[in-house]
């Protein structure tokens, strides 16, 4: 439901016209409405999710590629309830808690501000002060955008509910204290600290290792007052059940070698390789054993740079020959 097309990215950049947003659901809509001065750092978030996305992803066979024509932003892809669907929800739910959360914090919207619970006297040698991050209003925003489409009975709903969930709850893991000090000469006698979200390069790595051990599962189907509603149960018994930290998927991803519209596979020729390493970003398995080809590249770089007193740093200009390797 965040992945809604490059148009909703530059939100933050032009005055908000909800009806002009493609995509949205009814209470999308509504929420937009409502909410129309936090809008700029939902899209932000939306932005910063698909960021961390092509950065997690850039040495794997799927690089999170976007399209520009399409109002899904990731093609096909997300059609299929893999393991990629359940980070691309995932970072995109964490991205826009993170975006609001901080814009909160610096005071960029008159619904919100600083977590204001945070009071009294914690311990020994420092005292809350600065502007704690409220993430519990800017997951709350999160859960009402990105969840807004996830109310059907069936399974993907399930997994989306899940997954969006286990990005927000990322943020909340992460949380650490920051503190500033006070005292003569910065002899930090007294601390003043506050709760800050980490990085989101942090909360991208953290999620990326909930891809690598995303639980499968298997799709149930139960009789209920208001029809036939599907769960989610694990596949393998003999494995621990998923937490809501966790990433659940329910189907098998494409190898993503050749390129395939259906799946929404661009296939990995012409994606420069490591030819040193053997992981998957290594030519041998990011090529899928088609072999590659190297060409030499010539670029021009800085080099012999010296300090001169004072103050500044004088460089030569070197010609540098780099091998290239793509895959055939």
């Amino acid at each position: 439901s965040l992945a809604i097309g490059h148009q909703y990215s530059s939100l933050g950049t032009q005055p908000i016209l909800c009806g002009s947003i493609p995509g949205l659901v009814p209470k999308q809509l509504r929420f937009c409405r409502n909410y129309v001065e936090i809008m700029p750092s939902v899209a932000e978030g939306v932005k910063i999710g698909i960021q961390e996305c092509q950065h997690q992803f850039r040495g794997r066979r799927w690089n999170c590629t976007t399209v520009n024509d399409s109002l899904a932003i990731f093609g096909p892809v997300l059609d299929k309830a893999t393991r990629e669907s359940a980070f691309v929800h995932a970072i995109a739910s964490a991205g826009v808690a993170f975006a609001v959360t901080r814009s909160c914090a610096e005071g960029s919207a008159n619904i919100c501000g600083c977590d204001t619970r945070h009071k009294g006297s914690p311990g020994e040698g420092w005292k809350w002060g600065g502007c704690s991050e409220d993430v519990e209003f800017g997951s709350m925003v999160s859960r009402e955008f990105a969840d807004a489409r996830e109310n059907r009975p069936d399974a993907r709903s399930a997994m989306n509910r899940h997954n969006n969930e286990a990005g927000r709850t990322s943020i909340i893991e992460l949380m650490h204290l920051k503190c500033k000090c006070h005292g003569l000469s910065g002899s930090c006698e007294v601390k003043t600290c506050w709760w800050s979200q980490p990085d989101f390069r942090v909360i991208g790595d953290y999620l990326k290792d909930k891809y690598d051990s995303a639980s499968e599962m298997v799709v149930e189907k139960h009789r209920e007052s208001r029809g036939w509603v599907e769960t989610l149960r694990p596949k393998y018994n003999f494995f621990k059940a998923p937490t809501e930290k966790d990433l659940v998927y329910y189907e098998n991803s494409p190898n993503f070698c050749e390129p395939n519209p259906e799946t929404g596979s661009f296939g990995t020729r012409d994606r420069i390789c490591n030819v040193t390493s053997h992981g998957i970003d290594g030519c041998d398995l990011l090529c899928c054993g088609r072999g590659h080809n190297t060409r030499t590249e010539k670029r021009k770089e800085k080099c012999h740079c010296i300090f001169h007193w004072c103050c500044y740093v004088r460089c030569q200009e070197c010609i540098r020959v780099y091998d290239v390797h793509t895959c055939k």
